[in-house]
C-alpha cells in the first residue's frame, strides 16, 4: 500500500489519524502500528475519549476466551477534526447562486471546476505509462488537496484507489454532482475501468474506487 499523507508528531493525533484512515482498531493493534505499547495506546484512547473524539465498542461476535474484543473509533466529533474546507460557507454560497441563478448556474460551476481538475491531472499524469503510475501521481495530488489519498494494488491487477476523508463532502451532500465529476476525471485521466464501491455519503467510512485496465 502507498500511503501519501504523513502523520502529525502528537501521539493522540497520530492514533486520529490511524481510526480515519485504517476504521476501527483494538489498543493492541493501535500501538503496533504506532510502536508503542498496548497499555499506552489504551491510555491515550482514554482520554480521547473523555474529549468525546473517539468511543469504545465491544466485539460480542470474536473467537476465543476471555473477554470480548474491544475497538476504539472516531466519533462524529472524531471526523470534524478533518476539516470539511469551509463547508457552512460553501453551502451558503452554494444555495444563494442556486436561488439567485438556477439550478444551472449550479452545474455550469460544477462543469469549471471538473475542468480545471482534469487539466490539473493531465498536466501531472502526462508521460506516466503505467496505471499503477498513474494511481499513485493521482493519490498524491489528491491528498494534497485534502482527501487523505493512498491505493491498493490487487493480485489480479486492478487497484483500488481510497480516500479516506472528502474535504467537500458538505458541498458534495448538497450536490452530488460533484462526486459524478470526479467519477468521470478519474475514467479520464487514469485511462481505465473506474467504479465507486464504497462512498461517503452513503455512511461509508470512506470513498473507494475500483480501477481496472481497460
Amino acid at each position: 500500500m502507498e500511503n501519501t499523507v504523513q502523520p502529525t508528531q502528537s501521539t493522540a493525533d497520530r492514533l486520529l489519524h490511524l481510526l480515519k484512515t485504517r476504521g476501527p482498531q483494538q489498543a493492541a493493534d493501535a500501538g503496533k502500528q504506532l510502536g508503542i505499547t498496548a497499555e499506552a495506546a489504551r491510555q491515550q484512547f482514554v482520554k480521547l475519549a473523555a474529549a468525546e473524539l473517539v468511543v469504545v465498542e465491544t466485539d460480542s461476535n470474536s473467537k476465543g476466551v476471555g473477554r470480548p474484543s474491544q475497538y476504539w473509533r472516531l466519533t462524529e466529533a472524531g471526523h470534524q477534526r478533518f476539516p470539511d474546507t469551509h463547508s457552512e460557507l460553501t453551502i451558503q454560497l452554494l444555495n444563494t447562486v442556486r436561488q439567485a441563478f438556477g439550478e444551472q448556474a449550479i452545474d455550469r460551476l460544477i462543469d469549471m471546476r471538473e475542468q480545471q481538475s482534469r487539466e490539473l491531472y493531465h498536466r501531472e499524469l502526462q508521460g506516466l505509462t503505467t496505471l499503477k503510475d498513474r494511481i499513485a501521481k493521482l493519490a498524491q495530488l489528491r491528498s494534497h488537496e485534502g482527501y487523505m489519498a493512498e491505493y491498493e494494488e490487487c493480485e489480479d491487477g486492478s487497484f483500488v484507489l481510497i480516500e479516506n476523508h472528502c474535504p467537500i463532502c458538505a458541498a458534495a451532500s448538497t450536490c452530488q454532482s460533484f462526486c459524478r465529476a470526479e467519477l468521470a476525471v478519474f475514467r479520464e485521466v487514469l485511462q481505465a475501468k473506474v467504479e465507486r464501491t464504497e462512498h461517503i455519503l452513503h455512511q461509508a467510512r470512506r470513498c473507494a474506487y475500483r480501477v481496472q485496465p481497460l
